[in-house]
């Protein structure tokens, strides 16, 4: 009988360490920030890593895009559109609040400003502006100061993508005919083609451990999410479906990738393992509620070898206002 109670007694303490790890464990994944549309324009919003508690942040009148966390998760930049305003037009680039609060305009264009991409260490943005008559890649200081142009092409520049060890940038290029991916230094010297295909790369994501690549390609007849190793090498499949699957996001371990699947009915977020596998969807739409565009938060080592979300801004916070949560 005591063997039995002493068996019983370790059954329920590592019962209660699993549960004390549990809240540790989903502090890892960092939530996901997207592209909602609740009523008639294109929001900001984020939800967990499982697709649960969606949070609408911003409450504007027209189209929100590419929102991107800032390295330290506290904030978020993204574009916004003027379109719906009488005597004004383009979209520019604001940053927020991880939390909605607190917006500041960063460009002052009308033009095309958007795609914003955070260097590692927070200092700059690296964006697409159609400021110079066509859309070329761009850099920034983190504060919307010391704009610098990088690409100089006759033909359109889109999505840069940060390399982790901030040496070197992704984007699509369509100067070769049709889009491709390419890397750069990050001042914009030995401009490299990655990929080379009859059908359109694009949306380049870095994987956190800078080894890998993944993008957007319609080679195979539509749309589909690839990946391949940092020099271009090994190109490989990992989404299979009839309809357009676009704009990848890692997860902060690099074990997933969240991405836009345009599958009937609706435009909605999926995360798969980061071979293809374990595919989900995370952000359910209904009516004419659509989700895309994902940006995974990044998780902050607080050096005790614990790790969790970026501060959150100090703002005084605005009435969010929830969303359908997402299921498998």
């Amino acid at each position: 009988m005591r063997n039995y109670y002493l068996r019983y007694l370790a059954c329920v303490l590592i019962l209660l360490s699993l549960v004390s790890v549990l809240p540790a464990a989903a502090a890892e994944t960092g939530k996901i920030a997207y592209v909602s549309r609740p009523l008639t324009c294109e929001e900001i919003s984020v939800m967990n890593a499982d697709g649960t508690e969606q949070v609408q942040l911003t409450f504007d009148t027209c189209y929100d895009e590419r929102p991107a966390w800032s390295p330290d998760g506290a904030r978020i930049a993204f574009g916004h559109s003027y379109w719906s305003t009488p005597g004004m037009d383009g979209m520019e680039i604001y940053v927020m609040n991880a939390d909605g609060t607190v917006k500041t305009r960063l460009t002052v264009n009308d033009v095309y400003d958007s795609r914003p991409s955070w260097s590692p260490d927070g200092s700059r943005i690296a964006f697409a502006s159609a400021r110079d008559g066509n859309t070329e890649i761009y850099v920034m200081n983190a504060d919307g100061s010391r704009q610098t142009r990088l690409t100089f092409g006759a033909a359109e520049d889109l999505s840069p993508a940060w390399s982790p060890d901030g040496s070197r940038i992704a984007f699509a290029s369509a100067r070769d005919g049709n889009s491709e991916i390419y890397v750069m230094n990050a001042d914009g010297s030995r401009q490299t083609r990655l990929t080379r295909n009859a059908g359109a790369d694009c949306d380049p994501a870095w994987s956190p451990d800078g080894a890998r690549i993944a993008f957007a390609s319609a080679r195979d007849g539509n749309s589909e999410i690839y990946v391949m190793k940092a020099d271009g090498k090994r190109q490989v499949r990992l989404t299979t479906n009839a309809y357009d699957d676009s704009t990848p996001a890692w997860s902060p371990d690099g074990s997933r990738i969240a991405f836009t699947s345009c599958r009937p009915p609706f435009t909605e977020i999926y995360a798969m393992n980061a071979d293809g596998t374990g595919e989900i969807r995370l952000a359910t739409s209904s009516g004419s509620l659509t989700s895309a565009m994902p940006a995974w938060q990044n998780v902050v080592d607080n050096g005790n070898g614990a790790t969790s979300p970026g501060a959150r801004g100090r703002g005084r916070s605005p009435t969010h206002r929830p969303l359908s949560a997402g299921r498998p």
